[in-house]
């Protein structure tokens, strides 16, 4: 029975923890070359005014969150939280990518520690989440638009990355990238793109939209789809799988965290994903599902901070 994907990608939450596993690294799968007119599809003209807007400032304990907004590549503002350290700088900078569904406050998870350890963090909301009034979710629409929002997505975790570096207390040398579940899959398509970022954390991720749809058991086309829109859908979709570009993440190195009992993203499809990640790479398993815990978040500090030089302990303690 096909898995329900709004359903998959949860808003991330903090739960116990099961305890983690260094599991012997996939065999390494042999990555197709990715055509030049496809990675063209995530360029941009870097001359565009970021135009960053800020809607509003808040102080907390240890970070400042700032409410901001800036100019997409492909049109309309990109949503965005800043969480802003106040240790001293030079400072890291990562980029926090969302679930399905979900938007720019699931950065929650992650923001507000990331910049007590020292980095400058910015959560976005994807395309589909940018809502205006009355409007309501569609995630996936099986059409066009899917593969339009996730090449927006790409051009505008990119155009983030420009934002980060506008700083001049971030080091360029030291930026990170985290995500979950949706996130962690996209990030594997950024990282075979965007080679300023060092460190990319890939959290119960799968290899992308169409490898989630195309499971062992999966019912293909999906219930409700007829062969004809789903032929078209994959036709859209299948060369801009993350599976297929974070097999040339290298240089920069990866971070993949699956879970053993994760009925989202099933043990196989998760082996899948890691095989394809170009090397370095850390393939960590827990006995967990489809869930961020906190020895998670402690074993991806730690691996972060070898990386990008944060402070482990102000997201778990020592």
């Amino acid at each position: 029975m096909h898995r329900a994907l709004t359903a998959a990608l949860l808003p991330l939450f903090f739960l116990g923890s099961r305890g983690a596993s260094l599991q012997e690294e996939p065999a390494r799968a042999e990555p197709d070359g990715i055509e030049p007119a496809l990675l063209a599809l995530f360029d941009y003209d870097v001359e565009l005014d970021l135009d960053v807007r800020e809607e509003a400032y808040d102080s907390f304990d240890g970070y400042d969150r700032v409410d901001i907004s800036y100019a997409s590549p492909m049109g309309g503002r990109v949503p965005a939280y800043l969480y802003v350290p106040q240790t001293e700088e030079p400072w890291a900078g990562m980029l926090v990518m969302h679930g399905m569904p979900g938007d720019r406050s699931n950065g929650q998870t992650f923001g507000p520690g990331y910049a007590r350890g020292g980095a400058l963090c910015l959560a976005i909301s994807a395309p589909w989440a940018r809502l205006g009034p009355g409007e309501q979710m569609e995630p996936i629409t099986f059409t066009e638009e899917d593969r339009a929002n996730q090449i927006q997505l790409v051009q505008d975790l990119r155009r983030g990355v420009d934002l980060l570096l506008t700083f001049s207390e971030v080091d360029p040398k030291r930026l990170g990238y985290v995500g979950g579940s949706y996130g962690g899959a996209m990030g594997g398509l950024l990282a075979g793109v965007e080679k300023r970022i060092v460190a990319y954390a890939l959290v119960v991720g799968d290899g992308g939209l169409y490898a989630h749809m195309t499971s062992p058991g999966d019912r293909i086309p999906p219930e409700g789809l007829d062969v004809e829109t789903w032929q078209r859908w994959k036709s859209w979709m299948e060369p801009i799988e993350p599976l297929r570009f974070v097999a040339h993440a290298a240089p920069s190195q990866l971070l993949f965290q699956n879970g053993r009992t994760d009925e989202l993203v099933p043990e196989a499809d998760a082996l899948v994903y890691q095989a394809a990640g170009s090397e370095p790479k850390t393939c960590l398993w827990y006995a967990d599902g489809h869930s961020i815990t906190r020895e998670r978040i402690r074993d991806q500090a730690k691996w972060f901070a070898e990386r990008i030089g944060i402070d482990p302990t102000a997201l778990v303690g020592p």
